[in-house]
């Protein structure tokens, strides 16, 4: 007779070893939330370099979980940031994940939101007008 601990369970009840994964790691269906967020970033940094790539191509584009605020802070949580080096060289662009989604009410408006985002701070960065960098900012539809 085999001793049981109290409260444990075994995970391989029945003797057939541990079940692999549903579906395959590459489908879509088994990214984490953050990687599927880091797609939809990638995807718009993307689309804007089509247009502005020889002025975005000292730009690194970053994902971040969230940023560093003071907690007495009362102000709002930033979903974004812009850096520069000190000496004028590269330029850092900070997407911050959390602050986003809890932000958006589904994929569709965080989606919005991402590239609302980025043409904000690209247009900022190039001194120009959000319209200017991207004729579809802040329209409704995609």
């Amino acid at each position: 007779m085999r001793s049981r601990v109290a409260g444990v369970r075994r995970r391989d009840r029945r003797g057939r070893g541990l079940r692999g994964p549903l579906t395959p790691p590459r489908a879509p269906v088994s990214r984490t939330r953050a990687e599927r967020f880091e797609d939809l970033v990638a995807d718009e940094v993307r689309r804007l370099g089509r247009r502005w790539g020889r002025e975005l191509a000292r730009v690194d584009f970053v994902v971040e979980d969230v940023p560093d605020v003071d907690p007495a802070s009362d102000g709002p949580v930033p979903l974004g940031l812009t850096e520069a080096d000190a000496d004028g060289g590269d330029v850092r662009i900070v997407v911050y994940r959390r602050p986003v989604e809890a932000r958006a009410d589904g994929d569709r408006e965080t989606g919005r939101l991402v590239r609302d985002l980025l043409v904000e701070e690209v247009a900022d960065l190039l001194g120009l007008s959000p319209e200017s960098v991207d004729p579809s900012y802040d329209s409704p539809d995609d």
